[in-house]
């Protein structure tokens, strides 16, 4: 072979590398709740469009409807060579675990839990700063001095949500009385409108006129029930306020938009934590909910979030030792 063939030969493999290079394929599985749950999945779907339709790329997707399916899942996107592969949600930490040892040269990540792995990066929140923010909210535009918390799935996350909005409403008010709720102990709790209908109406009786709601697709009952009433509800996750607007007194996001974007954009293996600071999490307001929201409380919620973001503020984690210690 003389030498202008091999050379040509060898520019025509490195070509053919990094055109294999460039069309992996990375992938995102929604867990239970479905990509369209209005929600946390949600969130994690308008990430990975908007990456599609800035860069052109595709992406491979499965939505998991039962619990046993997380391993699968994770294990067949890897062999079909996808990276980097997402898994949305705490619920699938464990099965990555084990997937991820088993192709150690595909990149993954997961959303909202930490996985110990070289090639994994775990994405994670303050989802207690911005809670506090909605909890301080609350507390201020309630009339009965009385708000309300439905959780999802009885899970230490949860409760993470609730402690940071039991101080933000106590910070504002500190005679504030919390009602608080969990929808279940078990997935079916992300995803049952009317349980979630059923417990804020038992709230409202009780004389809570705000209820904050960190329970996936469950959410939609509960809104549905606050407007019925007259009374005003808080989203979680995604900009909810368009859902009910006029009773949406706004919702906590969480950016996982953001996160599945960037992490799409530039995968690092480790750990990232998001919060207040970082962008990670929020409280919404736009043209749904502006009317809401007084010149004066908006003042004290930029307030209560800037002593945050210095440190005056040291918002609890429940997560920190399973306890709201505040």
């Amino acid at each position: 072979m003389s030498l202008s063939s091999l050379m040509s030969g060898l520019a025509l493999a490195l070509m053919s590398g990094t055109a294999l290079a460039q069309a992996t394929t990375p992938a995102v599985i929604f867990d239970m709740g479905g990509k369209f749950d209005k929600s946390f999945n949600e969130a994690a779907y308008r990430g990975v469009e908007k990456w599609k339709a800035d860069t052109g790329g595709k992406y491979f997707e499965f939505e998991i409807s039962n619990e046993t399916q997380r391993v699968q899942a994770i294990r067949r996107m890897a062999e079909r060579g996808a990276s980097p592969i997402i898994s949305v949600g705490f619920a699938q930490a464990s099965a990555l675990n084990q997937v991820a040892k088993d192709f150690p040269k595909t990149k993954f990540v997961i959303i909202d839990e930490k996985v110990n792995q070289p090639n994994v990066q775990s994405v994670l929140f303050k989802e207690q700063e911005g809670s506090f923010l909605v909890g301080a909210l609350a507390s201020l535009t309630s009339k009965t001095g009385k708000v309300g918390f439905i959780g999802g799935m009885d899970i230490p996350l949860i409760r993470k949500f609730e402690c940071g909005y039991e101080q933000g409403a106590k910070a504002a008010n500190p005679k504030v009385e919390l009602f608080k709720n969990m929808t279940g102990t078990t997935a079916t709790a992300w995803n049952d409108p009317t349980r979630g209908g059923e417990l804020a109406k038992a709230q409202f009786a009780k004389g809570v006129d705000v209820v904050f709601a960190a329970a996936g697709g469950t959410g939609v009952g509960i809104y549905q029930a606050a407007k019925d009433a007259g009374k005003f509800a808080i989203g979680v996750d995604s900009n909810q306020n368009h859902l009910q607007p006029g009773t949406m007194l706004s919702s906590m996001v969480k950016r996982v938009d953001v996160a599945v974007y960037n992490v799409l954009k530039e995968w690092k293996p480790g750990i990232l934590v998001l919060g207040l600071k970082e962008g990670g999490v929020e409280y919404a307001l736009d043209q749904d909910n502006a009317k809401l929201i007084s010149p004066a409380v908006k003042a004290k919620l930029d307030a209560y979030k800037a002593d945050i973001v210095a440190g005056k503020i040291k918002v609890a984690d429940y997560m920190a030792d399973n306890a709201c210690k505040n």
